[in-house]
């Protein structure tokens, strides 16, 4: 009996039977006198608050794991991961509204004092035909990709042809299904201009003979095709190339974008540079409307002495879907987004990590600036809302929500579209390269050009007003990685955005002059390999460049 007694109390011990501890008290007083019951019932009493204790302990444990799931589910975002530009534009703007008194001039936008000094001269040797009298054959190259890729392969088959005393068949623009243009040279550039300005240089012809067509059974298709890997030496070509040349009369390089390395000598420089530069001008439709489309932008920019701010952006459906950045638009955008990779691109983003860490993309600077924000950023750097901006693009994806806010913060805003008529665009419907050269050219006379995404165009675009400003590009690059994290931070004042920006400004400015440093884009870069072709461009008068 008093074994069991004992054995009953003991249960107090265990929170679950926690209920039961009066009733072996009780059992307990009965059978063992010798204890006292107040101190068994204080025991008791602190067994239960115990038990209590450890209940409130687990619960409160639970919480704080579920908690911590919780946290290990929805982490934190990391600075610049996620797209908050809305959110911090709805902050910003009524502070916005109240900082547009003043604004930066457009003619002291770039301060820099440093100008070019190192002029290469021009040697008669570095622009005659290289290699024998006689040319080794013809070299027949297909330019793939955009405008601006086409004109890389252009300039680079221009200097290829020199180096290997080839006569250069007018290139061949290769069809791709994402820009679905069927244009060919002579739609955008002047043919006769092109082989008139090179005639001593390099030897270009419209077509094969019809000797050699014969050959490879009038079919252009025939010809061996040399598969040349990117970026090759020019030991590749006079190795492996210039034999097969001086063989069978011809070669054929399909594709031919990025296909000769960046480092060539002098001389095969200078042929880029006069391709580049002198040869390549737009044939004369592009050329009629761009400059009405320049005079436009000049005259509707008259308040600011003529001067407009040019931005190229980025942000078509294709850009977007290439980029795997995300922009807030849930299901429908990445529904929109497969799409589009698909028509673009088949299986090759189903490939595993194509399109994996958006967050990461945007916080190392690669994705796509949205209109809104390349305007938060404009507005940041001083440019207020009495600026005349043009703004050369594609069609925006979902332009009518994404461009409001752009047309919010610049009224003044302009298109091709908006400064040419319907008939006057009409012939340029439908082929996107024709389209990307009126762009160009109205970006070439802007004041300040404003890159937002990597590609062919600022690259080019950079190098030419290098070229026509006495070495300054004139361009706003921003600092993307930086950008993405100012506007993730919805807590951000606009004093201090703002002084961002204006170092950004700066930074641009201190940058706009540079010269060419090895493996870097003669293209991008021109000083000092084609500054001897000054004298081809008078900087200072439009219509010199403009017209024929």
């Amino acid at each position: 009996m008093a074994w069991t007694a004992v054995m009953k109390a003991k249960t107090c011990s265990l929170p679950l039977r926690a209920p039961h501890c009066r009733r072996a008290l009780r059992f307990k007083a009965r059978d063992d006198s010798s204890e006292s019951s107040a101190a068994v019932e204080l025991l008791c009493r602190l067994r239960m608050r115990v038990f209590f204790l450890v209940v409130m302990l687990y619960v409160v444990g639970f919480l704080l794991c579920a908690g911590g799931v919780s946290i290990l589910m929805h982490p934190a975002a990391a600075p610049g991961s996620v797209y908050r530009s809305p959110e911090l534009f709805k902050k910003l703007w009524p502070e916005m509204q109240l900082d547009n008194s003043s604004g930066v001039d457009l003619n002291a936008v770039w301060k820099h004092g440093r100008r070019l000094k190192q002029w290469k001269p021009c040697t008669n040797s570095s622009l005659e035909h290289t290699g024998s009298a006689a040319p080794s054959g013809y070299l027949i190259v297909d330019a793939n990709g955009g405008l601006n890729q086409q004109r890389s392969s252009i300039c680079n088959a221009v200097a290829l042809a020199g180096l290997l005393n080839a006569i250069l068949i007018i290139p061949q623009f290769h069809f791709h299904n994402i820009w679905m243009d069927p244009s060919k040279f002579g739609d955008i550039y002047d043919e006769d201009h092109f082989i008139r300005t090179l005639d001593g240089h390099v030897w270009v012809v419209r077509r094969l003979p019809e000797t050699v067509m014969e050959r490879f059974g009038n079919n252009i298709s025939n010809i061996p095709n040399l598969k040349v890997k990117a970026w090759v030496p020019i030991s590749y070509y006079l190795n492996e190339a210039s034999p097969v040349l001086r063989e069978q009369g011809v070669i054929r390089i399909s594709p031919f974008a990025n296909r000769l390395a960046i480092e060539t000598p002098p001389d095969i420089q200078s042929l880029r540079c006069l391709a580049n530069y002198k040869a390549l001008r737009f044939s004369v439709p592009i050329v009629t409307i761009a400059k009405k489309l320049v005079e436009r932008m000049v005259e509707k920019s008259s308040n600011n002495g003529g001067k407009y701010v040019a931005v190229h952006l980025r942000f078509e459906e294709d850009m977007v879907a290439f980029s795997c950045c995300v922009y807030g638009g849930g299901m429908t955008e990445k529904f929109e987004m497969d799409s589009a990779r698909q028509r673009g691109w088949r299986e090759k983003f189903k490939q595993r990590g194509h399109c994996s860490s958006p967050g990461l993309k945007r916080m190392n600077g690669k994705c796509p600036l949205t209109p809104l924000e390349v305007g938060m950023m404009l507005r940041g750097m001083g440019f207020n809302n009495n600026t005349p901006v043009y703004l050369a693009s594609g069609k925006i994806y979902k332009a009518d929500r994404n461009l409001a806010t752009l047309l919010q913060l610049f009224p003044l805003l302009q298109t091709k579209e908006s400064l040419a008529t319907p008939e006057e665009l009409a012939p340029f419907q439908g082929y996107s390269s024709r389209l990307a050269a009126l762009d160009y050219t109205v970006c070439l006379y802007s004041e300040v050009f404003v890159t937002t995404q990597g590609g062919n165009f600022p690259h080019f675009m950079m190098g030419h007003r290098r070229f026509l400003y006495n070495g300054h590009a004139k361009t706003i690059k921003p600092d993307k990685q930086k950008l993405a994290v100012l506007l993730h931070d919805t807590s951000i004042s606009w004093k201090v955005f703002k002084e961002e920006m204006e170092t950004m400004l700066r930074e641009s400015n201190r940058k706009g002059v540079m010269f060419r440093k090895s493996k870097q884009s003669i293209y991008a870069y021109p000083s000092p390999d084609c500054t001897c072709h000054q004298d081809l461009i008078d900087s200072t008068s439009l219509p010199t460049y403009l017209n024929h």
